[in-house]
């Protein structure tokens, strides 16, 4: 077991190495944006980008996943794929343009900022017809190559952002016109070595099965976005652009949870689907669980904790995250705990999978949009960006209630619930001075934040939470790691 679980741990950081690099770089743009742009200003940009990414699923419509599905058709199967994103997406994006100011007043920004509308439609068309010839890469097993070619795509956006807003002077909209010349790039990046399948010739049967299989995915690709970016544009029209800014800047602030859920994610799904047919594998899958459990919660509190400290580091006098956008950092925690829920999500995921009852994971992401959507029109008005938040842990909260027992009554894995409780119980008591600001104050903050990550592991093994062999397997790394000769 301890065998199958190290394996999943080693893929969990090959798999996710190009996937945190890429969104790190982005994560660096963030301390850049609070202080060249008001929260207004990026709160616009934030609402428009969270627009941007169900738009997405739109002008992609699935077809990367029907292309891989069907590469066995790939001379076929490649020029029908990008017609059909080409056709689609163009159509789209002479709708948006031409109605770009009525578009702009609608979502909430205003129709002065239409033509943020125009470069969002412009990097929604680009983006689109990336997705082929990046499915390509993966399925003819280019992983340098797609992992480079994204790399870099971030890093020209990242320096493309800094020289249209510190030295050109275009606020807002340069963030939109770097997302569009980086987007150009990457697409020029895979379609010239895939120029040779491009055709006028379209094979309507095949553009028929590739459409069969992509459009369902569509409600479920919306669901998922809505847990994920609906809370901007509904608190962009209750509580306006500094609010949505504002909540942006902290939203992000949980970068550090958020890739170690996606690192596990990618690694997973091809861990569960190799180990599925050993005899122990649902006592493999319950223990993933704990562990993914332990591990997240220790980060969680680590990050909760001392998140304030970090954004108010300063360098070179000033502070990493401009004063104007701390007045959010109490959300922090609670997107924290939402990342985290969500990665319970993705472990529950697994015997749904394996027993190919795959329509309820569609339940279970439109069931926590519907839940997201309704929680931030009850919470906000009440308890405005915090009322967000905590409808984006509600979210995640509701997803993995619903997938759990559709997939316990499909495949049953002995999930070691009474361990998973202390250790939700134990971080519940550790964390209650969060969620009471002033309670402890001063040096005594500090002291009992460093001691309370001290003896959240130290007090579960105190009171019998490790099993024999997981304090055996402890006592034998100590010794390579101390002694490696063994002595």
């Amino acid at each position: 077991m301890f065998k199958d679980i190290r394996s999943l741990g080693k893929e969990s950081v090959i798999y996710g190495l190009s996937t945190v690099a890429a969104r790190l770089l982005n994560f660096f743009l963030l301390p850049f944006y609070t202080h060249y742009l008001i929260p207004a200003e990026y709160g616009v940009a934030a609402a428009l980008f969270s627009y941007i990414a169900f738009f997405n699923i739109l002008y992609q419509y699935g077809m990367d996943q029907a292309y891989m599905r069907h590469f066995d058709e790939k001379e076929k199967a490649f020029p029908a794929a990008f017609a059909g994103v080409f056709l689609g997406g163009l159509v789209l994006t002479v709708i948006l343009v031409l109605a770009a100011a009525p578009a702009a007043a609608l979502s909430g920004i205003g129709a002065a900022n239409g033509r943020l509308v125009v470069w969002s439609a412009l990097i929604l068309f680009t983006d689109a017809l990336s997705v082929v010839p990046f499915a390509d890469l993966r399925m003819e097993h280019k992983a340098f190559r797609y992992a480079s070619i994204r790399f870099f795509t971030i890093v020209l956006n990242v320096l493309l952002n800094i020289v249209f807003i510190s030295l050109l002077g275009k606020g807002v909209e340069g963030i939109f016109l770097a997302n569009i010349i980086s987007s150009l790039f990457a697409l020029a990046a895979v379609l010239i070595p895939c120029r040779r399948l491009l055709r006028f010739k379209i094979d309507g049967g095949v553009f028929r099965r590739l459409a069969v299989f992509a459009l369902p995915l569509v409600p479920a690709g919306l669901g998922s976005m809505a847990v994920q970016v609906i809370d901007r544009p509904i608190l962009l029209h209750l509580s306006g652009e500094t609010a949505v800014g504002i909540y942006q800047a902290n939203y992000r602030l949980g970068i550090f949870m958020m890739l170690v859920v996606s690192m596990f994610d990618q690694a997973w799904r091809p861990f569960f689907l190799d180990r599925s047919k050993k005899e122990n594998a649902p006592a493999i899958f319950a223990r993933v669980l704990t562990y993914f459990v332990l591990a997240g919660i220790w980060l969680t509190l680590a990050l909760s904790f001392f998140i304030s400290d970090l954004v108010k580091m300063r360098v070179f006098s000033t502070p990493l995250i401009h004063p104007a956008y701390w007045p959010g950092l109490g959300i922090v925690p609670i997107i924290l705990w939402g990342y985290l829920f969500n990665g319970v999500y993705i472990n529950f995921l697994a015997p749904v999978i394996l027993a190919k009852k795959t329509g309820s994971i569609m339940t279970a992401t439109l069931t926590g949009a519907a839940v997201n959507i309704a929680a931030n029109f009850i919470l906000i008005p009440l308890y405005g960006i915090t009322g967000a938040a905590w409808a984006t842990f509600i979210a995640y909260f509701a997803m993995a209630a619903v997938i759990y027992p559709a997939g316990h009554a499909a495949y049953l894995v002995p999930y070691e619930f009474k361990r998973l409780a202390a250790l939700f119980g134990a971080a519940l008591l550790l964390s209650l001075p969060l969620f009471m600001p002033g309670l402890i104050t001063g040096r005594a903050w500090f002291l009992y934040r460093a001691a309370a990550l001290a003896a959240f592991p130290l007090g579960l093994l105190a009171f019998g939470f490790f099993l024999p062999e997981e304090k055996d397997k402890a006592r034998s790394l100590a010794v390579r790691l101390f002694d490696p000769s063994g002595v």
